[in-house]
């Protein structure tokens, strides 16, 4: 018996029960011989690229069983158990028992070090939400060899956070219940000291949210109403963890005491919001007594508390009042910390707390209705004055003095009324706004060629998942350049990358290097060049395999990247031939993407006769910038080969005309990628130019058979591709699927980059920047506000198309007016106040309301930009329907700015 190879049958064929048998009844011997074959042979493995990874993980319970079984010391167990490709399982609980059998008769002190460094060893889980939800990888046999060996269970954090994602995919799995947890009352304490616990504890919660939905949906509208109440009213209690939590203190099974001092006190520990939330929840759920609310604690808290915790502070600081336990000197502490939160509700709400407070109670609190005249809310500002105005006869003199110099910022008329209750007030100089320089921001310098064949291959192998254009083109134009200087020197250093991870013999076709040669990315075209330099028969038998079977790849590819993966296939050819070139003709000399026109002549001088590779020639004319020296029409007319001639008559006419792009709301009448019949999006219409060649064309007309952008990642080469057409790329971007602003792609990465390009700008990339600028993730937003920096820096903002754009975008709800009107202010404050005042003023005519509709909410806000970007811009003029709406009577948020806006240009 080979017990090396029985092992190994039967960690393939995934019976891990049989092989948890057969290795405890492995001798010595046996399990030395496992022992040393058992490393090598998952390093060899590993070596088969993504698919074996991917293969070994679904076998990680035999691997793990293996090495646990028969490896000698305690580190070396640990060691091979935390493996990445070993860590998870899809049993946790049952890999533990079957792994605690093998353990078993391992000494006592051996299996206690093992659980110190297993529990060393823990880290929390990252990844997608849906792989955080599994729990932590090593934790149920680091917590069943603690209790088997009598440890104590340690206070550390990863520990305690493991301990809650056991307790939650319990539940959730099967039900239990935590009073018969034997680690609950040796951790409980430390629940509220952990770092990383709300993770666990929100999943909990966000699940039994899922099932309330599901449940009120099916529920019979016939059902009892009384029996409704009453399951609403207990809904939330011993539903999740926190639940059960809150019914076993009121029961008494769990110390009433320890869970309300552990929620305050990790309430002064303070934290991100999302890491306070779970005990805002608990403390809500346990319902605390007046007399147990520490008053002091949650008055210091108001100033910087998450919003969630500073609303529960001011709820029950307000219910201790009631009760008589707030001190008036705490009172006016709080009052005061409430009106400097940045929360409107908050605000609104220190104002009404004081209102009904009686006096001359509430006469302390004046200081704090002074700092509220400062708020650009003016209905909460004037509620502000009128209750001033109601105190003055309890107001100290420090809060007439605060009252009176703020009051001198106010409004006249509310200034006046002001005085009239506290004296005369001198009013202040209005402060002129400055407007802030505008700076592009600048894209990084190109690094140098490489040097050697060493530094080429240092990077090859350095290329990762996520693709960077420029990196990739210095690789691609060092294999080329290189191997005609020195093809031995790249042969020779290019050798022992591929013999560690070449294909095994029995499966030569599949990986190229350590990477599938299916996948279409760049980086795997990049490998194959080098293997066509290396190893060209192999590389010629794999371009033969792939030709037959991606056939698919190729009609998904768009137009831009098919253009890309041309060019990169023809350089693999003329490898694979034993052909050289002396370099690239479309390797970039800059970082927009350019190629300098007299260096696209001297590479082709250098080319003599010979035809260029017909891609990297028609790329090579896409990367030509818009402005070209006439007097190097004299060296191109002397280039003697074909590509010579048109690139001579490309120089002669001053490229290709521009064509004409246009962007159109449309109503979709199919269904499918996302879309429903009669719902709207952006349609982009192309009209090239006559005589344009068919690749150029093919390039250039969006077809509506574009719909959605398989491999989103490519979207970061097109701005590279055509850095002399902007509002082509723009379109393309504008073409994806999903929309702009749900999207988590890199479209916004290659707006920003399509920024400094040439070529006109238009509708397309109005839409892409309106879309991003309404993004709900901040770098996609940010990306968006970076691209029109840029384009307002240059003098190139297309303000009237983005105005037009944002007004449509809002009218049919593509866009959340709040978050977009947030990213214009953002723009204005960063120097583009003149390019956002233009765009609005192209907008508001499109929204501001009709006579007797309603205004839409955040119509206040967007005046409010508009007004700013008008005072730094100087702007005068006359917006449509501006003067109806500044004349209504009112003290809306809305009807204020939208007479200082009024006042504003109009003045």
């Amino acid at each position: 018996m080979n017990p090396w190879q029985e092992v190994l049958d039967r960690i393939e064929e995934g019976d891990e029960e049989d092989l948890a048998r057969f290795l405890d009844g492995l001798s010595d011997l046996g399990r030395r011989a496992v022992a040393m074959q058992l490393p090598g042979h998952l390093a060899e493995e590993l070596r088969g690229g993504f698919q074996t990874r991917w293969e070994i993980e679904g076998l990680a319970p035999g691997f793990r069983l293996a090495g646990a079984a028969c490896f000698a010391g305690a580190e070396q167990v640990a060691a091979w158990l935390n493996r990445r490709e070993l860590r998870r399982v899809r049993d946790p609980e049952r890999d533990a028992e079957r792994l605690m059998f093998l353990l078993r008769r391992r000494p006592v002190e051996w299996r206690r070090d093992l659980a110190v460094r297993l529990v060393k060893r823990l880290r929390p889980p990252t990844g997608s939400r849906w792989r955080r939800g599994q729990g932590m990888p090593g934790w149920d046999l680091a917590a069943a060899l603690m209790s088997e060996t009598g440890i104590e269970p340690p206070d550390d954090d990863a520990f305690v956070v493991g301990w809650v994602w056991r307790l939650v995919l319990r539940r959730h799995r099967d039900g239990r219940r935590l009073d018969g947890d034997p680690l609950l009352a040796p951790l409980l304490p430390r629940l509220f000291q952990a770092q990383g616990v709300a993770g666990p504890l929100a999943v909990d919660e966000s699940r039994d949210e899922s099932r309330d939905e599901s449940r009120d949906e099916s529920r019979d509208e016939s059902r009892d109403e009384s029996r409704d109440e009453s399951r609403d009213e207990s809904r939330d209690v011993g539903r999740s963890v926190l639940g059960e939590l809150a019914v076993l203190a009121g029961e008494g099974r769990v110390p009433r005491g320890t869970l309300i001092d552990g929620c305050a006190g990790r309430f002064l520990a303070g934290g991100p919001a999302e890491e306070i939330a779970p005990f805002v929840r608990l403390w809500r759920l346990l319902r605390p007594e007046p007399e147990e609310i520490p008053v002091l604690e949650f008055v210091r808290l108001l100033p910087a508390a998450a919003p969630g915790l500073a609303q529960l502070a001011l709820e029950e600081l307000q219910r201790a009042e009631s009760a008589g336990l707030l001190e008036e000197e705490l009172f006016a502490e709080a009052v005061g910390s409430l009106v400097y939160r940045p929360e409107k509700k908050l605000l609104q709400s220190a104002v009404q707390w004081l209102a009904r407070t009686p006096a001359p109670r509430s006469g302390s609190g004046v200081p704090a209705l002074a700092t509220l005249f400062d708020v650009d809310t003016p209905a909460l500002r004037e509620r502000a004055v009128r209750l001033a105005v109601k105190l003055v006869p309890h107001a100290d003199d420090a809060g007439r003095e605060a009252v009176c110099e703020a009051a001198a910022r106010l409004p006249a008329d509310l200034r006046e009324r002001v005085a009239a209750a506290y004296g005369a007030i001198t009013s202040a100089e209005p402060q002129q706004p400055v407007a802030a320089v505008l700076r592009a921001p600048e894209l990084p310098a190109l690094a140098p060629p490489f040097a050697s064949p060493a530094e080429l291959v240092a990077q090859l192998r350095a290329l990762g998942w996520s693709e960077e254009p420029q990196r990739c083109e210095r690789v691609l134009a060092g294999i080329v350049e290189l191997t005609h200087r020195d093809r031995a020197g790249m042969v020779a250093a290019l050798r022992p990358w591929w013999q560690e991870s070449r294909p095994q013999a029995d499966d030569p076709d599949v990986y190229v290097f350590d990477r599938n040669a299916h996948e279409r990315g760049v980086h795997t075209l990049l490998a194959r060049c080098a293997l066509a330099v290396v190893a060209p028969k192999e590389s010629r038998r794999l371009s033969t395999s792939l030709a037959e079977t991606n056939a698919y790849h190729a009609s998904s590819d768009w137009p831009p990247q098919r253009l890309l993966r041309r060019r990169l296939e023809e350089v693999i050819a003329l490898l694979e031939g034993g052909r050289t070139l002396p370099g690239l003709l479309a390797t970039p000399t800059a970082s927009t993407g350019h190629v300098d026109a007299a260096t696209l002549v001297g590479r082709m001088e250098l080319l003599q006769d010979t035809e260029p590779l017909a891609a990297d020639f028609e790329q090579a004319l896409l990367r030509l910038p818009r402005h070209i020296d006439p007097e190097l029409l004299v060296r191109a007319d002397k280039l003697p080969s074909q590509a010579g001639r048109a690139l001579a008559a490309w120089l002669r006419d001053g490229g290709w005309p521009d064509p004409s792009v246009d962007c159109e709301l449309h109503q979709e009448e199919r269904t499918g990628y996302g879309l429903r019949a009669g719902s709207s999006r952006f349609r982009v219409k192309v009209v090239p130019p006559a005589g344009l060649p068919a690749w150029l064309e093919e390039l250039w007309v969006i077809s509506p058979r574009h719909t959605y952008l398989s491999y989103r990642r490519d979207a970061v080469w097109w701005p590279l591709i055509m850095p002399s057409h902007r509002e082509i790329v723009a379109g393309w971007l504008v073409r994806c699927m999903p929309w702009l602003s749900a999207s988590n792609d890199f479209r916004m990465a290659a707006l920003a980059a399509l920024a400094h390009g040439e070529g006109p700008v238009g509708a397309a990339t109005a839409v892409a920047i309106a879309g991003g600028l309404a993004h709900r993730r901040d770098a996609q937003r940010a990306a968006a506000a970076e691209a029109a920096l840029t384009l307002a820096a240059r003098g190139q903002f297309p303000a009237a198309e983005l105005g037009w754009t944002v007004a449509e975008l809002i009218r049919h709800e593509f866009v959340t007016l709040k978050r977009i009107t947030v990213a214009l202010g953002d723009l204005a404050a960063a120097g583009a106040h003149a390019e956002v005042w233009r765009a609005l003023a192209v907008a508001l005519p499109l929204l501001l309301p009709g006579p007797g509709e309603r205004p839409r909410a955040g119509l206040g806000e967007l005046l409010g930009v508009a007004a700013r970007a008008a005072v730094l811009a100087g702007a005068k003029g006359e917006i449509f329907g501006l003067a109806e709406m500044a004349a209504r009577k009112g003290s809306s948020l809305v009807l204020h700015e939208a007479r200082h806006l009024y006042g504003a240009i109009s003045g």
